[in-house]
């Protein structure tokens, strides 16, 4: 098509170069004064097949003699003459818009399969331009979940195309991840200044979610913020600490209220304040939010700036020592950098991504992932591990038509058994973290029914007698992230690697 294209180009050329010299023609004084000697019953010739319907546009082209309202041959030429540039010009904006138009069924197509199957890499499709293997890149996430799409996104949207983010996701279906089998919570009340900060700062950002996540073209994200806050229960024993909490919160901005006894019975009448010297509850900043869409949201937001989404576990690391720099300790260590890792597919088929930085936000299992590199397996500084490990901790769904009503908080008794209404329908959340020497096996995630009976229905009934005659509706179990070491986030490179940065341990410590 595009040889024809170019021989009409040249014709039109020498076309309209011949009707130039024409028009000179014309335009001298001799044919102006030979044309009026012409006369005036001199008409244009009319074919009997003037009057007939040609039907098509091939076929009103393929008429030798047009119907012009003219008086003399050269006007009928010139009319004729029109008609044929203006046909062109017709067919050649006709196949502009068929090529622009195909160019956009193309591209629909090609997007298509790319919004559906972010995680689709497939080695036998390596011929396809989404799906080649990224063999390098800057900065190689461990973690696909909150934490990990959360620095995904902020990286890429502070560098954009400066630095190639590639996230690296086990389950890219989330059906055992800390993530979406959470309840939600984010709050402000701690007892250290960084994880107050931190809060606050995944508040801000969860307020300004639709603006931050929007990506053309698709929906704005909706996490469903539920603003009732925390009330946090201490009794005498732990009234000092819940005092002394309270004061470093409002030290660090947080808007918190320090309730009495009879405060919290004014307040709350559903509330059974027996075994209660004292609460602390979040009036602003604080609540629970919907954690699938938040993590949808961060994951199709750092994917639309660049970020690219593979799905298989990393197996194994290279690295290398550098022999010029040395870390003086309790003995002298060599510097070490982890330069690829190994990446197996769900095919089993393994790969290799070579990188510049690590960051393992893999959750529960951040752990193991150290301990791939060497970590908590060598000596001096290696013999340390990274102190996260898998906990196991159950949910259970419960039906309270008489409860508490929509502005109920999310409770926290002295115990450390929570609860919190779900949705509009009597339906509420609630949980315990089991006894240190009681902690349940982690080899999969089954609900143990036991525990909600002999130790969470009995507290949250002693608190609000409505739950006396709860039923049971639904559960499940989910895996906290655990630092073993003081239960709080490891965020920072590791002190031997000179590009392993840690970014996990924040489970149950509500905030995004």
């Amino acid at each position: 098509m595009l040889p024809a294209f170019i021989s009409s180009c040249g014709v039109l050329r020498r076309l309209r170069a011949n009707v130039g010299k024409l028009c000179r023609v014309c335009s001298s004084q001799q044919i102006a004064n030979s044309r009026c000697s012409l006369s005036l019953s001199c008409q244009t010739h009319k074919s009997e097949k003037d009057s007939e319907d040609f039907g098509t546009e091939e076929g009103k082209v393929e008429q030798k003699f047009r119907k012009h309202e003219y008086s003399n041959p050269f006007e009928r030429t010139f009319g004729i003459l029109k008609d044929d540039v203006v046909s062109y010009y017709k067919k050649r904006r006709k196949f502009i818009e068929d090529i622009a138009k195909k160019a956009q069924s193309n591209a629909e197509a090609n997007a298509k399969p790319a919004s559906k199957n972010i995680y689709g890499f497939e080695p036998s499709s390596g011929d396809v331009e989404e799906n080649i293997w990224p063999s390098h890149c800057d900065v190689l996430v461990v973690g696909g979940g909150a934490m990990g799409s959360s620095i995904a996104y902020h990286i890429k949207e502070k560098a954009r195309g400066g630095l190639n983010v590639v996230v690296v996701e086990e389950d890219p279906g989330y059906k055992k991840a800390s993530t979406v089998l959470s309840v939600g919570g984010i709050r402000q009340q701690f007892s250290i200044p960084e994880n107050i900060e931190l809060s606050m700062y995944g508040m801000e950002f969860l307020r300004n979610s639709p603006e931050l996540l929007a990506v053309e073209g698709l929906d704005t994200p909706d996490i469903q913020f539920n603003p009732n806050g925390y009330l946090t229960l201490a009794s005498e024993e732990g009234y000092e600490q819940l005092r002394q909490n309270f004061e470093l919160q409002i030290d660090m901005g947080a808007k918190v209220s320090f309730l009495t006894k009879s405060e919290l019975s004014k307040m709350y009448p559903w509330l059974n304040v027996s075994g209660v010297a004292a609460g602390v509850l979040g009036r602003e900043n604080e609540g629970w939010f919907d954690p699938w869409s938040l993590l949808i949201g961060l994951q199709r937001k750092a994917i639309s700036l660049g970020t690219q989404y593979i799905s298989g576990k990393v197996t194994g690391f290279s690295e290398e020592t550098m022999d010029d720099v040395i870390l003086e300790g309790t003995q002298q260590s060599n510097i070490k950098r982890i330069t690829a890792a190994e990446v197996t597919l769900p095919s089993g088929e393994t790969r290799t991504i070579n990188f510049a930085i690590l960051v393992a936000a893999s959750g529960a299992w951040t752990g193991e992932l150290g301990r791939m590199a060497g970590i908590g397996e060598g000596h001096g500084i290696l013999s340390v591990p990274i102190p996260i490990e898998p906990r196991k901790r159950y949910v259970y769904c419960v039906h309270a038509p008489d409860g508490p009503g929509l502005q109920s908080p999310l409770l926290v008794d002295p115990n450390g058994t929570y609860f919190r209404r779900e949705g509009l329908g009597g339906l509420y959340l609630c949980g315990q973290s089991p006894p240190e020497d009681k902690e349940p096996n982690v080899d999969d995630l089954d609900v143990d029914y036991s525990f909600f009976n002999d130790n969470v229905w009995p507290t949250i009934a002693q608190r609000v007698p409505a739950f006396e005659k709860l039923k049971l509706h639904s559960s499940w179990a989910g895996y906290y992230d655990y630092n073993a070491f003081d239960q709080n986030g490891i965020i920072g490179l590791h002190p031997l690697f000179s590009n392993f940065m840690i970014a996990s341990g924040f489970s149950g410590h509500g905030k995004a």
